[in-house]
């Protein structure tokens, strides 16, 4: 096995950190995107090797082995997971970030053969267990509230406030006990674990579905701050470094999220939020009068516009239609008519989701827009189509105060001239609360799946001169 000096390892592990932040950077716009990942990933194997190298009384078969199979089964889901899926997907990821993380952290104490460890180091591997627990069984809940599996209404337990705290306090408390024990850390380290494990379950569970993109950008987070903790443990500064970087995109993309929904950065930190009352003038069983109309009246409508702004939500993703909304963006295109994407940052599953699904259909990135670039132009619009959005389109957000999404940042949808939804039906968006755009006199709902309407609209536009 090669061993290398302490000084080309620090050299190494600096190039590998270097391609990290070069990688993360590129991350910012979908036209880098891609080959900002390949550079991470470049970063993430020079930093194995240099790792693999370092210490030699390691068997490579199982780095390798390890290496085969993390590969293949990440190359099965990135062919085969669908963009519907992919943010169950990224809440499996963070789970089982925080678990490699902790279960790192905790190898120093179980198997360690120091007899006196620094306290320094108790320290770390009970921050890293206790960050990378709460992030596994987490992102666990937020995966099973993505997936259907769970409610995705909040599950409110009684006196929640007072139980999260008493079992915050107890593991503060172990975590000391951890530090300044001479002997038997293992069991105060088994009790720090149960109550991490309990404490994650409890912060998510009263979380409503429609905050899922703050949760999954926070247990992003929460999974590169557990990372950087066990670098600390392992005295590895490239874990630190690049945990560091997750954890603090992720806390800065938790922010904007917050931002975009009206919820303040503490509420999400200490759980909880998302949990009003759903009581709201704006209900399911609203039986106000809708319009609606064909495919072909849609086409006909577009041909004599002079602008269209398009408005993606779930209902684009879960329909597959991103690459029919672009033929369809071409053809009016041609036409000579102004086509624009207005993009909530929380419009999907996860941030950035909308971004992600265009983007694989090639839609042109100066033509998406965010909230604050798009919504003073709504009112010189045309037609606004939207596709599949409900909550980052209610106007009830800005007008009713019993709704559990008032104060929430919207697209300005109900401020076009003339507004067309697809959808499958009159249901609710993933909030629970029905959308009060529906019922303006100017919205005409085109229902069915959106890829069909798509279609159909491409056709029935074709044939008009």
């Amino acid at each position: 096995m090669i061993d290398i000096s302490t000084n080309i390892e620090n050299l190494i592990y600096l190039i590998a950190a270097s391609i990290f932040i070069i990688g993360l950077k590129k991350l910012s716009s979908p036209k880098t995107a891609r080959n900002g990942n390949r550079l991470s990933a470049l970063g993430m194997l020079v930093a194995i090797i240099a790792t693999t190298l370092k210490y030699t009384d390691i068997n490579i078969e199982w780095i390798i082995t390890g290496l085969v199979i993390g590969g293949t089964i990440g190359s099965i889901l990135a062919k085969y997971v669908k963009m519907t899926a992919m943010p169950q997907l990224v809440a499996l990821f963070n789970a089982f970030g925080g678990a490699a993380s902790g279960l790192v952290a905790m190898y120093e104490i179980l198997y360690s053969k120091e007899t006196n460890t620094e306290i320094f180091i108790l320290a770390s591997v009970a921050f890293a267990t206790i960050v990378g627990a709460i992030t596994l069984t987490g992102s666990f809940i937020a995966f099973g509230k993505l997936q259907g599996i769970i409610t995705t209404k909040p599950f409110l337990i009684p006196i929640r406030n007072v139980i999260n705290s008493i079992i915050a306090i107890g593991i503060l408390t172990v975590a000391v006990m951890l530090c300044i024990t001479a002997t038997d850390a293992s069991y105060y380290l088994y009790a720090l674990v149960a109550l991490s494990l309990l404490f994650g379950i409890l912060i998510v569970m009263p979380i409503g579905g429609a905050d899922m993109p703050v949760v999954v950008a926070l247990l992003n987070s929460y999974s590169g701050i557990a990372g950087a903790g066990a670098g600390f443990v392992l005295g590895n500064p490239l874990l630190i470094i690049a945990g560091s970087l997750v954890g603090a995109s992720g806390l800065i993309l938790t922010r904007i999220m917050t931002k975009a929904m009206n919820r303040s950065l503490g509420n999400v930190m200490l759980g909880g939020f998302g949990a009003q009352s759903t009581t709201s003038s704006s209900n399911n069983s609203d039986d106000r009068p809708v319009k609606s109309l064909s495919s072909e009246d849609a086409a006909m409508i577009l041909a004599y516009a002079g602008s269209v702004i398009f408005v993606p939500g779930y209902g684009l993703a879960v329909a597959q239609a991103q690459h029919q909304i672009n033929e369809l963006a071409s053809l009016l295109k041609d036409r000579d008519i102004s086509v624009k994407y207005a993009i909530h940052p929380v419009a999907g599953r996860m941030p950035g989701h909308m971004n992600v699904l265009l983007a694989e259909a090639n839609v042109p990135y100066d033509e998406l827009k965010d909230l604050d670039q798009i919504n003073s132009e709504f009112d010189r619009t045309d037609v606004a189509i939207v596709v599949g959005a409900n909550d980052v389109t209610n106007p009830s957000a800005r007008s009713d105060k019993n709704s559990p999404i008032y104060g929430m940042p919207i697209l300005n949808v109900d401020k076009a001239k003339t507004v067309i939804v697809l959808k499958r039906s009159m249901a609710s968006g993933f909030s629970g609360v029905q959308n009060d755009l529906f019922f303006l006199e100017k919205t005409n709902m085109l229902f069915g799946d959106a890829k069909d309407s798509i279609e159909g609209m491409i056709k029935e536009l074709r044939e008009i001169d």
